[in-house]
């Protein structure tokens, strides 16, 4: 029987249950190599007290820090009991909060003058960064004892205390002891890395960068261990995406070049003006692909309002006239609607082919949603099995099983990020061969990224924006220090209806009957209501809509739109939106992407700090599409010093989504995006930073290709194929492809 290497060992083993449990629970940590992958986020030295001047928001912390002073209050008449405990790193100055029962012991040893290592989650209460009843370590057992308070750093971690990604059950120490049980078994670690590739580039061997990633002696220990196994990450993955393109283009896939003087010819002599350089680069691009006989995988990101659309019809146009058909997936309802809207109104007359009045070289535009009528339905359906209709639009209704085309030929996937990976592929096998792909996004991707998550698609980008945009002025609007500059706003927003236009105010949240979590459920207790006093639920559209139709929009015409109405009636609001009888709408962020209302120019986003810079960014993209200057409020209540408002600062300083997004990835950091984007990267991704190590990336992918195309199964590579199964294991391996 095959003996379990030392890295499956299940940690429950090593570990006991409860740790275990904690581990895989909270952490995603099961067994011996997801711990010892569990990399230390960054090191204190020993001596040297934690800059407590940064600390982020919302975020699990560990401090290394010492107390300046501590004092009991009491509260409910005498009833209630808190300690309040200042700590100090000669910089900044951090609260701790105590309550109840659990004062008592924290009172006695967190004396003035003592040094430990706090961790906890960050809040902010009373305008005050603050930790409530964190966990702690005491580092000095008394403070006059210098000799114990060496002893008991040296025997938590040497000269540098590794401080790791820790949760609420579980601190960073603790995860540090249960380290040191599984140590031992870094020494079996299998090594990935071609022995050609290792010695050429000077590598640490894998067992000693991961002793030194955890236990390290000096700071070049853990810079030569970062470097090794940032190599590791970025080659493996990178072998998975080259495995993945270089099957892709062993598919067989129908050539399609469009007729001279067909459909595409047609549909350009009537367009009203001339492409972009960038759209002709780019369709040039996408017509070498779909000319070719394996399976176009192309990624298409552009601004918002760069003109992608125009792009992907020209390309479905190409496929409708060398005989195929072309679908397109949009991720709602309310943006298919629109796309068939916006497409029919494009091709005129070619969009009715066979129909009376109808072009000879035209082709039916089928809409094909969820909502629609049976007998509708029904049409469309048919519309596709006899291929009448060259060109459908739908959500993933399209997938469905009954579903059936003539000889789909190319799927355009627009915002893949919505979408389910499995619902791409699903559509992708409704062609008798492969179809082509092009995927459509107008979230700015860094180089990285796009070398990463979607690593195996290749990239064009079209980065200038048609003649006759206007720019838009962006502002953050402080209500809560301020109150007279949100009033302002809504002036500003009468101004905008009076002078002819339309407004947009977006809110995080639908309202009324939602789940509130804090409707229901356990009464809190003193320290949690203490701990969430300054958080209230996200403003909600069907309150604000009343707000403002009662009072600073009062005799404005004022409309809501979310998620929750019925197709038909979101359809109804948006056309009448569209056609100018509505003059604010108040909406969640089913606006976010492709709708598109030339005459909204001003957008006001309620609660702005509860959506992410790229978010922020598509919707600023709905306003400033015609020929009148946009204007963009950014209401908050986040404290001046916060993240939250540093980020809206980043908004609106800049209209450039490449350098947004960029900012966003350092924000989130790359967990997130990864985490999105395919699921099975994220956790792949310890120590390379898809933002810093845009080189060991780039290198990496050229190593990759070499090795694939030299031996595209990795027969010779048996090490290298353990470590890919691991990453990808059936289901990773799935999404990648999927991806």
């Amino acid at each position: 029987m095959e003996r379990v290497s030392a890295f499956d060992e299940p940690l429950k083993k090593l570990l006991g249950g409860p740790t275990a449990k904690v581990m895989a629970d909270h952490l995603d940590l099961h067994t011996v190599g997801d711990l010892l992958h569990h990399y230390p986020r960054r090191y204190e030295e020993r001596g040297r007290l934690t800059a407590l001047t940064d600390l982020p928001l919302d975020e699990h912390v560990t401090v290394v820090a010492q107390v300046a002073d501590a004092r009991v209050l009491t509260f409910n008449g005498g009833r209630g009991k808190r300690l309040e405990v200042t700590l100090t790193d000669g910089h900044g100055r951090l609260q701790l909060v105590f309550f109840g029962h659990g004062v008592h012991k924290p009172h006695k040893e967190l004396l003035p003058g003592r040094r430990a290592m706090f961790a906890g989650k960050v809040s902010v209460f009373n305008r005050k960064m603050q930790l409530a009843h964190p966990t702690y370590q005491l580092l000095d057992a008394d403070p006059m004892d210098d000799a114990g308070a060496t002893e008991a750093v040296d025997a938590f971690a040497g000269k540098l205390l590794p401080i790791y990604p820790a949760c609420k059950q579980l601190d960073s120490w603790r995860i540090a002891k249960a380290v040191d049980a599984v140590l031992p078994s870094a020494r079996e670690a299998v090594d990935p890395l071609p022995a050609s590739l290792r010695e050429g580039r000077g590598f640490t061997p894998l067992p000693e960068a991961l002793l030194k990633i955890h236990r390290p002696a000096t700071k070049a220990d853990v810079a030569a261990a970062r470097d090794r196994l940032k190599w590791d990450e970025a080659f493996v993955l990178q072998v998975a995406l080259a495995r993945r393109r270089y099957a892709d283009a062993q598919l067989p896939a129908v050539a399609r070049r469009p007729t001279p003087g067909g459909l595409l010819d047609a549909f350009d002599a009537k367009l009203p003006f001339t492409l972009t350089d960038g759209q002709r680069k780019v369709s040039g691009e996408i017509f070498d692909d779909l000319a070719t006989e394996h399976p176009m995988h192309r990624l298409l990101q552009g601004e918002v309002g760069s003109g992608k659309t125009m792009v992907a019809l020209r390309a479905m146009l190409a496929v409708v006239d060398a005989g195929g058909q072309a679908a397109m997936l949009a991720p709602t309802e309310v943006l298919a609607q629109q796309h068939h809207r916006s497409i029919t109104e494009m091709m005129g007359e070619l969009a009715e082919g066979g129909m009376l009045g109808g072009s000879d070289q035209g082709t039916k535009v089928v809409l094909l949603t969820g909502s629609m009528s049976t007998a509708t339905r029904r049409q469309a359906l048919l519309d596709l099995v006899t291929g009448e209709a060259g060109v459908v639009i739908g959500t993933h209704a399209l997938i469905e099983d009954k579903v059936k085309f003539h000889d789909l030929g190319l799927v355009v996937v627009d915002e893949q990020h919505r979408f389910g990976v499995e619902q791409r592929d699903a559509l992708r096998s409704k062609g008798k061969q492969p179809p082509h792909l092009l995927v459509m996004t107008a979230t700015p991707i860094p180089r990285t990224v796009a070398m990463t998550v979607f690593g195996d698609l290749e990239t064009s980008v079209l980065d200038q924006l048609p003649a006759g945009r206007s720019p838009i002025a962006s502002h953050v609007v402080p209500a809560k220090d301020k109150p007279h500059f949100l009033s302002r706003a809504w002036k500003r927003v009468r101004e905008e209806v009076e002078n002819g236009h339309q407004a947009y105010v977006v809110c995080p949240r639908i309202g009324d009957d939602e789940d509130d979590p804090g409707k229901k459920g356990k009464k809190k207790t003193a320290e949690e209501e203490a701990a969430t006093a300054d958080k209230r639920p996200p403003l909600a559209v069907l309150e604000i809509a009343e707000q403002l139709a009662e009072g600073p929009l009062r005799g404005l015409r004022v409309e809501v739109l979310h998620g929750r109405m019925q197709p038909d009636d979101k359809d109804d609001v948006m056309r009448r939106f569209a056609a100018g009888d509505v003059d604010v709408l108040v909406a969640t962020t089913v606006i976010e992407v492709g709708v598109n209302v030339p005459n909204a120019t001003a957008m006001v986003i309620m609660d702005a700090d509860r959506f992410g810079v790229s978010q922020l960014h598509q919707l600023r993209g709905r306003v400033g599409r015609g020929s009148a200057p946009g204007l963009c409020l950014l209401v908050t209540e986040a404290h001046e010093a916060s993240p939250a408002r540093a980020r809206l600062g980043a908004v609106a300083a800049t209209l450039d989504g490449f350098e947004l997004s960029r900012i966003d990835l350092e924000q989130r950091r790359e967990g997130d995006v990864l985490g999105q984007a395919q699921s099975g990267v994220r956790s792949s991704l310890r120590v390379l930073s898809v933002i810093d190590d845009e080189e060991v990336i780039a290198a990496a992918r050229q190593e990759a290709v070499a090795v694939v195309a030299a031996d595209p199964e990795l027969e010779h590579l048996p090490e290298l194929r353990t470590a890919l199964d691991a990453l990808l294991d059936k289901e990773r391996e799935e999404y990648l492809d999927k991806g």
